[in-house]
């Protein structure tokens, strides 16, 4: 398997180099050169199967040769072993056609973990092999940064440094970051929103120099061995509940388009889904671009689901990617020219298998409160915020969509980390699991910088040559 960036100037690789490299030298992101296909057969031969054996069967086309199939089969079953349901992504139904797939059973409770816990194991084995480390440097609204920290703590060959917006996540989601004891990791709050914070992270690996004096590379899911194990949970899903004979759709709340660009490449591979219905906050950038096909950004807007308090979604160039017809060069031009600008456009001929995938919707903060109350007092069900949005998207999207496809809307974190808004919806926040019950009483480690590369770069520098020169 060989992996081409989406600008189109940076050579072919393989999948170790990818890992390890995360966004392509010319400022792309990789992509697979050529998708691998699952026929009906193979998609029929996945049902009744364990979460562990499906997610192996479908990462192993894309990880080929560089990992070995043992090494790769204890690094997935490590993984989902250590999570909190023994089905590790449960499906259940809330309404007729409707069914809800829990994705935060993992260790910090939200969809993250079923990447991010694979990732921390891969960079593992394929450092030690090679006798190296790496600096991985990220940005996260949320969810990401803890996962990330959590997979990565005490890690020998890495050190994490993640970027978050201050005052911008919840308080759960920051103390999952900032009360890790452990010297290789570290998480910054940052003056700004959250696509400073993701500025600063191209900016520094754009930075050649610094980048190869520090081996940076990434866990956001601009690397592709990010996306690569999310596949797996629409694969289980759709095995689940009958394909290849029928086929699904899913509704997902999105903000960086990482989860639901899973999807669509799961769909790219042969799974049988009908359409994607993306869910956006009041920063409804991708929803607009699909009802107009502008693209165009505005200030971001606080929300009481801020993951997706985003306004540059970094994986909508990877579906871009495949509008233009995978032309690098007309991709490059566009996003120069998004930077420069603000807005883009894609024409209605490119716009045509876009529109016929996906569908979109907005929720506000009352609309999403209002949906965590009545799908609480209609099936007992609390949702979290970003859970509801993706709930209100599939209920308004309804009739444009065929009533006898069942959907399938992603549960992508535990309701207790979002107090505000459970509070709000149901009168009182939800419990954290009794093996967090401490964590808002844990001391923080809680270092703010401004919004600014010569600041982060910096602290890095500080860092990783105090690590080495304890090491």
């Amino acid at each position: 398997m060989q992996y081409i960036s989406t600008r189109g100037r940076a050579p072919a690789l393989a999948f170790d180099e990818v890992l390890l490299c995360g966004l392509a030298r010319d400022g792309g992101l990789y992509v697979p050169a050529v998708w691998p296909l699952f026929s009906r057969d193979d998609i029929r031969a996945l049902k009744g199967l364990s979460y562990a054996e499906v997610a192996l069967r479908v990462m192993q086309p894309f990880v080929g040769d560089t990992v070995p199939a043992d090494a790769l089969r204890r690094i997935v079953d490590e993984t989902y072993a250590g999570f909190g349901h023994r089905c590790v992504a449960p499906l259940k139904q809330l309404a007729p056609n409707l069914w809800l797939m829990e994705l935060f059973h993992g260790p910090t409770l939200a969809f993250k973990d079923y990447a991010m816990q694979v990732l921390a194991r891969l960079f593992d084995h394929v450092l030690a092999a090679r006798g190296e480390r790496v600096t991985i440097v990220g940005a996260t609204s949320g969810d990401t940064g803890a996962a990330a920290i959590e997979a990565c703590r005490d890690r020998a060959n890495i050190d994490c440094f993640i970027l978050f917006p201050k005052g911008r996540v919840s308080p759960v989601q920051q103390r999952q970051m900032t009360t890790v004891d452990a010297p290789n990791v570290h998480a910054i709050a940052v003056e700004g929103t959250f696509d400073d914070c993701q500025d600063m992270v191209k900016a520094a690996f754009n930075d050649a120099a610094f980048r190869d004096a520090y081996a940076l590379s990434a866990v956001n899911s601009i690397n592709w061995a990010r996306i690569m194990p999310q596949i797996a949970y629409y694969f289980w899903a759709a095995a689940n509940l009958g394909a290849p004979e029928r086929p699904v759709t899913f509704a997902v709340p999105t903000g960086n388009f990482g989860n639901v660009y899973a999807a669509y490449a799961a769909r790219q591979m042969g799974l049988p889904i009908d359409r994607l219905v993306t869910g956006s906050n009041a920063n409804d950038i991708l929803t607009r671009f699909f009802e107009t096909g502008d693209m165009e950004i505005r200030g971001v807007v606080p929300t009481l689901s801020p993951s997706m308090d985003i306004q540059v979604s970094s994986n909508f160039e990877r579906l871009l990617f495949d509008l233009m017809d995978r032309d690098g060069g007309e991709v490059d031009a566009i996003l120069t020219a998004f930077r420069r600008d603000g807005r883009f456009s894609v024409g209605a001929n490119r716009m045509g298998p876009a529109s016929s995938l996906f569908l979109a919707a907005r929720s506000d903060d009352a609309a999403t409160v209002e949906t965590i109350r009545r799908v609480r007092d209609e099936t007992g069900e609390l949702l979290d915020p970003h859970t509801a949005v993706g709930v209100g998207a599939a209920e308004r999207t309804r009739k444009h969509r065929d009533p006898a496809v069942p959907v399938v809307a992603l549960a992508c974190a535990h309701p207790a980390k979002f107090a505000e808004a459970i509070e709000r919806a149901v009168g009182a926040a939800a419990p954290l699991p009794e093996r967090m019950a401490d964590l808002l009483t844990r001391p923080e480690r809680n270092p703010v910088i401004p919004n600014d590369l010569a600041a982060l770069q910096g602290y890095i520098r500080d860092r990783v040559a105090t690590r080495g020169a304890a090491a």
